[in-house]
């Protein structure tokens, strides 16, 4: 049994390296979304709600993709975050004075800066 639980604290531990790499390949992020305005001729805008106040910037065609790309990466980080959250917590939880949660060491990259 005490086989069993090491070998998944390992495999949690992996799962966690795994995941601050993703983060570091994200490249660039922006919280918000494309949306496109207007009736006839529509035109993609980026829109982010900031302290209950909307935002946006006109993007015409060559900046839209590019601003998608961003929005997603955005997405991305916070699955991943949500995902390493949930398993430092199962981490903390099973933590018994002798096990430390994962900690970045000095050579592993910044996550968000």
């Amino acid at each position: 049994m005490e086989d069993e639980i090491r070998a998944e604290l390992a495999k949690m531990k992996r799962r966690l390296k795994t995941l601050q790499g993703q983060l570091g390949r994200l490249g660039p992020v922006m919280r918000g979304s494309v949306v496109e305005i207007g009736t006839k001729n529509k035109q993609p805008y980026f829109s982010l709600n900031k302290n209950k106040k909307t935002k946006m910037i006109y993007l015409g065609k060559k900046r839209e993709a590019q601003a998608r790309e961003y929005s997603m990466n955005y997405k991305k980080l916070v699955e991943i975050v949500e995902e390493m959250t949930e398993i430092n917590m199962m981490l903390l939880k099973t933590d018994h004075s002798s096990r430390k949660p994962i900690a970045l060491t000095r050579t592993d990259p910044p996550l968000l800066g």
